[in-house]
């Protein structure tokens, strides 16, 4: 079961299933710890803080035609310690902030399911936590994305779990080391750094 949440209210997001669409191009992106400041299952508005250079790159992610897809675990609330209420004030926040310097995230997917989970209608084998591609999946289906020229960001390697299926490409945020993966790139900076690499890689060059 993949669990969603649209930017823009229901379920519906910007685009009707039902209209004939071009096949867009997006960047999938981890929240915690790579839009924002990784602070253990934060949920707290006082406590979120956008990671140095995010909103710019975001910003230019968008300006250069992707749809911005953010595809989070949220294991705490399915752990006790924050309700789907306070996700959805803390998100509501993120997405104003951004929108206030016209940055538009299409859509946040979240996952709040565990196999052990404390709370009972959380505790399940879902096919959305990262690792797995549900929430990858749904947003394909949703918003029409050929996965094939899109890309996924994150700061682990769970992120990018969809390269292993499609050709999209992933990129590993605060890596020890630049590498190139088959069609993984693990690079030392952050967000800015990897609007570097999209705009090389989607102009036909290499790592």
């Amino acid at each position: 079961m993949t669990v969603y949440l649209s930017s823009r209210g229901g379920g519906g997001g910007y685009y009707m299933m039902n209209k004939p669409y071009r096949k867009r191009k997006a960047v999938f992106l981890d929240r915690d710890g790579t839009i924002n400041i990784d602070k253990d299952y934060i949920h707290k508005i006082e406590d979120f803080e956008f990671l140095p250079g995010a909103v710019d790159a975001l910003k230019e992610l968008e300006e250069d035609g992707f749809l911005l897809i953010v595809v989070t675990n949220q294991s705490g609330i399915g752990r006790g310690f924050y309700t789907e209420d306070d996700f959805f004030i803390l998100n509501n926040f993120f997405l104003s902030e951004l929108e206030k310097v016209k940055v538009h995230i299409a859509k946040v997917y979240y996952c709040p399911h565990l196999p052990d989970a404390s709370i009972i209608k959380y505790r399940m084998e879902c096919s959305c936590r990262k690792p797995k591609t549900g929430m990858f999946m749904k947003a394909a289906s949703d918003f029409g994305i050929d996965l094939d020229n899109s890309f996924a960001v994150g700061d682990k390697m769970r992120d990018l779990a969809i390269t292993d299926y499609f050709e999209t490409r992933g990129i590993l945020l605060y890596s020890d080391s630049n590498f190139n993966n088959d069609n993984v790139y693990g690079i030392r900076g952050g967000l800015e750094e990897a609007v570097s690499l999209i705009r090389k890689l989607s102009a036909g060059g290499c790592a």
